[in-house]
């Protein structure tokens, strides 16, 4: 959450937050649907306590075969142990720079380089693997590290992605000219280790996938600004007081918490799951040089709200 955004913010009451439990059975309406993964995103979600009964009770979910966590990476080393005992798959980790500097500015401050990679490392010793290390590039800021990163982990299982900055929410103050195509990035990248593309390992798989022809490991690229994939998209979001949104960058979400507590047959659940997936239309980004030039721009779901 931006430091503006955070200075006199009212949270959201423990009462309005759905409870592990209803997360769960909220889950369970999406698994007839298809859904088969299940990521643990925020926020920062290890800021929530007793994280790991939560990925007990989601691991008991039948026909839920993928459960990972989206992180921060700062609570990591202290929590990985318990999520790996607790079921949980894998990690994504956040971290844009090495550079403490570049760090310092792109968190607001908070956060150590260190306690990111000693997250990292924690993750992998307990097998929560292979981590993928996310990275969204701004033009002027971190993307003279791109290498840097790239090299630190090479030759581990830690898979590199870099994320082309997008226009998320309202108050990031997204630029275009700030913009690194994901183009330039495997230029640079393969003009130091020449590279290979690998096929995806599943439909609407976000990320382009390329390995070094070294044999060293692989990096990946999301690239929502220069190559949209919205049509391929397969990804529902549930904010934690229960409203289901079906784009990044939705302007609204159905609210599920509400039927839920207020008696809402397992099947109704359901049905109004299938119902809003079914009727959603979301092609932000395709569309996004023609809206952001629109004259009243919809305000955007925030993406501490939804995760990524």
């Amino acid at each position: 959450m931006p430091k503006a955004d955070f200075e006199g913010h009212q949270f959201l009451p423990p009462a309005e937050q759905l409870t592990f439990e209803e997360i769960a059975r909220l889950v369970r309406q999406f698994v007839p649907l298809g859904v088969r993964k299940v990521r643990l995103t925020g926020g920062e979600p290890l800021l929530r306590p007793h994280l790991p009964e939560l990925v007990r009770l989601l691991r008991a979910v039948e026909g839920i075969e993928d459960l990972a966590l989206t992180t921060n990476g700062s609570l990591l080393a202290a929590q990985a142990a318990d999520l790996r005992a607790a079921g949980l798959h894998r990690v994504t980790v956040s971290l844009d720079s090495l550079d403490p500097q570049i760090f310092a500015q792109l968190s607001g401050g908070r956060g150590r380089v260190d306690d990111v990679l000693a997250g990292i490392a924690e993750a992998r010793r307990v097998g929560l693997g292979p981590v993928k290390l996310n990275a969204v590039v701004e033009r002027g800021i971190n993307d003279a590290g791109v290498v840097d990163l790239v090299e630190r982990f090479r030759g581990t299982d830690v898979v590199v992605r870099f994320i082309e900055y997008m226009d998320v929410g309202n108050h990031n103050g997204w630029d275009p000219a700030r913009v690194v195509p994901s183009a330039e990035l495997l230029a640079r990248i393969g003009a130091r280790w020449p590279l290979s593309p690998r096929a995806p390992l599943v439909r609407g798989e976000v990320a382009r996938r390329y390995a070094f022809a070294d044999g060293q490991g692989e990096v990946g690229f999301i690239s929502s600004v220069t190559a949209p994939f919205c049509g391929d998209c397969a990804r529902a979001r549930l904010s934690s007081d229960g409203v289901l949104y079906t784009c990044l960058f939705a302007g609204r979400g159905t609210s599920l918490r509400e039927p839920l507590r207020a008696g809402a047959t397992d099947d109704a659940l359901g049905a109004l799951v299938r119902g809003v997936w079914t009727a959603r239309d979301d092609r932000y980004s395709e569309q996004r040089a023609t809206l952001i030039r629109a004259p009243s721009r919809r305000p955007k779901v925030e993406m501490h709200v939804v995760g990524g």
